[in-house]
């Protein structure tokens, strides 16, 4: 049986993951970093938003632990920070699919 303290650290754990996932744009950029690191003025304007707003997701995303920089001479692209991550949305994704089929279809999510 898991202690008050590991269940308040699970707890803030599925928190961060929690409101990583609640921006579309975050979600679209741990999306695309599962296949590959992307520097960030390729994830926005693969995802349509500013470079200056790409910052701000990125550094939400660091701040989660969800992401971290990897510096390239003069720039730095950004990855998952686990290679667990990759798989875990993958499997989230298909769990949301299955319990609402629906869900994203179409030109409009209806969740």
């Amino acid at each position: 049986m898991p202690t008050a303290l590991a269940s308040l650290t699970h707890t803030a754990a599925v928190a961060r993951l929690g409101h990583a996932l609640s921006d579309p744009t975050r979600a679209g950029v741990l999306l695309a970093l599962r296949e590959a690191p992307r520097y960030p003025a390729d994830l926005a304007d693969a995802l349509g938003v500013s470079r200056q707003a790409m910052s701000n997701h990125l550094a939400c995303l660091r701040g989660c632990g969800l992401v971290e920089r990897v510096p390239d001479g003069r720039r730095s692209s950004y990855r998952l920070a686990d290679r667990h991550l990759a798989p875990a949305l993958d499997m989230l994704m298909r769990v949301m699919l299955i319990v609402e089929p629906d869900c994203c279809a179409g030109d409009g999510c209806t969740c």
